[in-house]
């Protein structure tokens, strides 16, 4: 299934092609690399216009051109969800608006279960998964490698009035942390994770998907509680299928719990020029019968 976020009101994909991507992020325009953008597209001239473009380098890595002076940074708001956005030096902004689509639909799962719910966000990035499931209502931990996008979703935790909600930031190795949560016992209603092609931990362990992803979702299924209400896995790793994901879910968590379904497909924003969707990644979802 195609799931499209298309409910943005502060977000917009402009136009797309040429392995490029033109977007709004509140007031200030973007021109950014992306390789699914495969067509062949007209290039006007806000393309040109944009207050930030991107551009990649032969060597690797690349670096911004700023054609208005920009703030460090600015925030956008996702209903009722508040973000800060800030430029890197690898071409991303801090936000994956494409995942929308599965904020809502945790936040639904959240608010539907009548019940506490413990969520465990693994390589949660700057925390946009973990605010909309702590806005729903739920307790979350959030786990990743890096401390600098964890202080960035501190960022946003503040930014999204949840000051006193009851979220952990946690800078560790995602495997090596559930290994310890299963030894201590500790059990979560709900798991999320959005694992990367390729990463190292805080210590120098090295994350493969191709290699590490099956021996992670073997893990966690030792610290769900007995009614997980979803386990959820997004991808960007070029080459996987999303049918892989499902036939992982359908091999791992669902004998445990044959109660529940999966849904599996792609993550999609709408181009506002030409009606086309932009493909953003893969999702395998287990939906647990609540």
């Amino acid at each position: 299934m195609l799931r499209i976020s298309n409910e943005w009101h502060d977000y917009e994909c402009l136009d797309a092609g040429n392995g490029k991507k033109l977007e709004r992020w509140g007031n200030v325009i973007l021109n950014r690399p992306d390789p699914q953008a495969m067509w062949n597209v007209l290039e006007d001239k806000k393309w040109n216009n944009a207050d930030g473009i991107y551009h990649r380098s032969s060597k690797g890595g690349g670096q911004w051109e700023f054609q208005t002076r920009l703030d460090d940074y600015w925030t956008v708001n996702y209903k009722d969800l508040t973000f800060k956005v800030s430029p890197t030096n690898f071409k991303h902004t801090g936000l994956f608006p494409e995942q929308a689509t599965n904020w809502d639909f945790m936040s639904e799962m959240i608010k539907k279960a009548n019940r506490p719910i413990k969520v465990l966000n693994l390589f949660s990035y700057t925390g946009a998964a973990t605010m909309a499931c702590a806005k729903a209502g739920a307790s979350v931990c959030q786990v990743d490698a890096s401390k600098g996008m964890t202080e960035w979703a501190k960022e946003n935790k503040h930014l999204c009035g949840l000051d006193d909600a009851p979220i952990r930031f946690i800078v560790d190795d995602c495997l090596k942390f559930v290994e310890r949560e299963a030894r201590r016992g500790n059990k979560y209603d709900a798991i999320v994770m959005d694992p990367p092609s390729y990463g190292r931990g805080p210590n120098g362990e090295v994350w493969k998907f191709e290699d590490n992803l099956y021996n992670l979702i073997n893990a966690c299924l030792k610290i769900l509680s007995d009614k997980p209400l979803f386990f959820l896995i997004n991808s960007y790793t070029t080459g996987i299928s999303s049918i892989v994901l499902e036939n992982i879910l359908k091999t791992t968590i669902l004998p445990l719990y044959p109660n529940g379904k999966i849904d599996t497909g792609e993550v999609g924003l709408p181009i506002t020029r030409d009606n086309l969707v932009l493909p953003c990644g893969i999702y395998g979802r287990y939906i647990g019968n609540d």
